[in-house]
């Protein structure tokens, strides 16, 4: 698959502030790709300058294989961008915000109609299509401004922290609607500071850190390249002590050690050993009543890399 998005050696400050420097990445076709990162770790200035809204000191921008810039209508007429800020009019229903802002678009008559019952469906929101927006809860309104940014049918939709501040069923809803676009071929671009939303929508993901990307890939490429390892714990019966010492020398373990009622085995990848160490335990005269098994976690690799939290 060709890139949608390319970026290329992106650097932004702000006077004395850097708050973009030297980030490079790029988006497949049909790709979801995660920009995750704390609060004013640069997310929203890298994708500003994507979208072109902001002029880069330096590198460069192209979207479906348009060069970007401020000025650029082609690369601009394929992004979709959904920003922080609601864009909606609260004394307008959903139906009019819609039929504005195609308008806004070119759009018009049976084309823009069909788009608007499309968009209305994709977020939920064809019950509540006549309803002043001034109404919606505060969920209702970002699925809404997401519908804003679906309707000329971008190539490439950019959604800044989508579910700030929203209730869980609405973020539950937007979370859904996202994974229903990448399913039918759309490419996204997703920043967030929440983990669990990167590891369930994104394809790869790439970690930001104060103006810098650190790091990038999918979760187990990222998970194998700061050398953190899956956990698995085997509770149950039997001489754990001589169990444990038979399990820390079978292929694939990494270390093993016992405690109350259990055995925890350290191991690159859970899923290719977890049938041979369950056979060898039992063998080693363990009778076993429950296995869990804890995979590290994009916040372990965070902290990993940066030495922080996420939400720090």
């Amino acid at each position: 698959m060709r890139d949608m998005l390319t970026v290329e050696n992106l650097r932004k400050s702000f006077g004395d502030l850097v708050a973009v420097e030297d980030v490079s990445f790029s988006v497949a076709e049909r790709e979801t790709y995660g920009l995750l990162g704390p609060n004013g770790a640069g997310k929203t200035t890298t994708i500003s300058i994507i979208a072109g809204l902001l002029r880069p000191e330096a590198g460069r921008v192209v979207v479906a294989g348009q060069e970007m810039s401020v000025g650029a209508v082609a690369a601009r007429a394929a992004v979709g961008l959904v920003p922080q800020e609601l864009a909606i009019y609260p004394d307008l229903t959903a139906d009019e915000n819609l039929r504005f802002f195609g308008r806004l678009y070119g759009l018009g008559g049976q084309d823009l109609s069909k788009r608007m019952e499309r968009v209305l469906e994709v977020v939920g929101l064809a019950d509540r299509r006549r309803d002043r927006t001034a109404e919606y809860s505060g969920g209702m309104k970002r699925r809404l401004n997401i519908g804003i940014g679906l309707l000329h049918q971008p190539q490439l939709l950019i959604l800044d922290e989508p579910t700030v501040g929203v209730d869980p069923q609405s973020r539950n809803a937007i979370l859904e609607a996202v994974e229903a676009l990448s399913s039918e071929g759309m490419s996204v671009l997703y920043t967030t500071h929440y983990m669990e939303e990167a590891e369930r929508l994104c394809d790869r993901v790439g970690i930001i850190d104060e103006g810098r990307l650190v790091a990038e890939g999918t979760r187990r490429e990222l998970v194998a390249a700061v050398g953190e390892l899956d956990r698995i714990e085997l509770q149950g019966r039997g001489d754990l002590a001589a169990i444990t010492e038979v399990l820390a020398g079978t292929d694939g373990i990494h270390s093993a050690s016992a405690s109350d009622g259990s055995v925890s085995v350290l191991a690159a990848d859970a899923s290719s050993v977890l049938p041979g160490l369950l056979a060898t335990a039992g063998s080693a005269g363990m009778v076993i009543s429950g296995v869990t098994i804890k995979e590290p976690d994009l916040e372990a690799v965070f902290l990993h890399l940066t030495g922080k939290a996420l939400r720090d």
